[in-house]
């Protein structure tokens, strides 16, 4: 039975979060769908199919900094809802569980809160989202791409044909907006999202792409073997690797271009710390920047023994030779490339 007009239950409320996350894996849910478009700075596409397909552990550590949102985020929720309350005369409240569409089961939804009509039934869903004040502005201009798609995957799924999102921007202004359906916008996601879904099914991965997030995901996939050898597909490494060689040139040529640019600026700066052009301060060169210690130390030996001081240190030299293991676990990885590869 629908609980919205195309949302049915599958999961209840209060699961523990195991069983949240085993749920989590039978589809995909709206904080996902940004990553699998590419969208996400913590989080590629890549690591979504690795989750779903079960190739990754279930409660594996989030990025610190998405750890950190997520419970601020989770502790000022109910305290926001109560604010969107008070601020549009709309009563917001907790939903039954986890949502899939009542047709397409692989589109989830856990929906913070359903806002009532005035014969007290849901009518609309409810986003709830805290931020930076840094993020002022752009919320100000109306919700950021990423809620804006989370937000319309629920509409998707729930068949509501407008939503609100309250977000508390540094903890002292609450923005709400609301955000009517998008048809077009919702059939392109379904579509897009879907695509990534049969992938999932089908066994096929996103190719990997050049995100940070990808590359954070590759440095601590795998339980690496010491000087295990892989044999890989010449038709698809040696293109890889000229391209890498023609990238590397270029960065090596635009870093001389930039600092050649760069020197004639501060030659043009000479004494001075602030250079005009036409009236307007066109760039500063100013004495501000990191202290240069070998060359204070050369310079006043005295001070800089007055001021040098012992700071606590991990012993890596020691932890290395005493636990070998321990220590190359948790060691980065680096792409190292031949000379001969690298020229090829």
């Amino acid at each position: 039975m629908t609980v919205t007009p195309t949302g049915v239950v599958v999961a209840p409320a209060g699961l523990n979060r195991e069983r949240w996350l085993t749920v989590r894996r039978t589809g995909v849910g709206g904080s996902e769908v940004a990553a699998i478009l590419g969208m996400s700075k913590y989080v590629s596409p890549i690591e979504v199919y690795l989750d779903k397909r079960a190739e990754v552990p279930l409660d594996r550590p989030q990025h610190p900094d998405l750890a950190e949102a997520a419970y601020w985020g989770l502790v000022q929720e109910p305290l926001i809802a109560t604010a969107f309350t008070a601020r549009t005369g709309l009563a917001a409240v907790e939903g039954p569980g986890t949502l899939a569409h009542v047709e397409r089961r692989w589109m989830l939804a856990n929906v913070d809160r359903y806002v009532l009509d005035e014969d007290a039934r849901p009518s609309s869903l409810l986003e709830i989202k805290t931020r930076s004040a840094y993020q002022l502005d752009e919320w100000l201009l109306g919700v950021p791409d990423g809620p804006a798609l989370q937000t319309h995957w629920y509409l998707a799924v729930t068949g509501y044909q407008h939503a609100h999102v309250a977000a508390l921007l540094g903890g002292n202004r609450l923005i709400v907006h609301r955000v009517e359906r998008d048809e077009a916008l919702v059939e392109q996601l379904v579509e897009l999202v879907g695509e990534f879904w049969q992938g999932v099914l089908d066994g096929t991965p996103p190719a990997v792409d050049g995100s940070e997030a990808t590359e954070e995901l590759l440095g601590r996939l795998y339980t690496v073997r010491s000087d295990a050898v892989t044999v890989a597909d010449p038709a698809e490494v040696l293109p890889l690797l000229e391209r890498r060689r023609e990238l590397k040139a270029r960065e090596a040529r635009v870093a001389d271009e930039l600092r050649e640019v760069d020197n004639r600026l501060k030659a043009t700066a000479g004494e001075a710390e602030v250079v005009k052009v036409q009236g307007t301060v066109a760039f500063t060169y100013r004495q501000n920047g990191p202290l240069s210690q070998k060359r204070f130390t050369a310079a006043h030996p005295d001070l800089a023994a007055q001021y040098t001081h012992r700071v606590a240190a991990l012993d890596t030299k020691s932890l290395a030779a005493e636990h070998p293991d321990e220590f190359r676990a948790h060691r980065a990885r680096r792409l190292v490339v031949s000379k001969e590869n690298a020229a090829a």
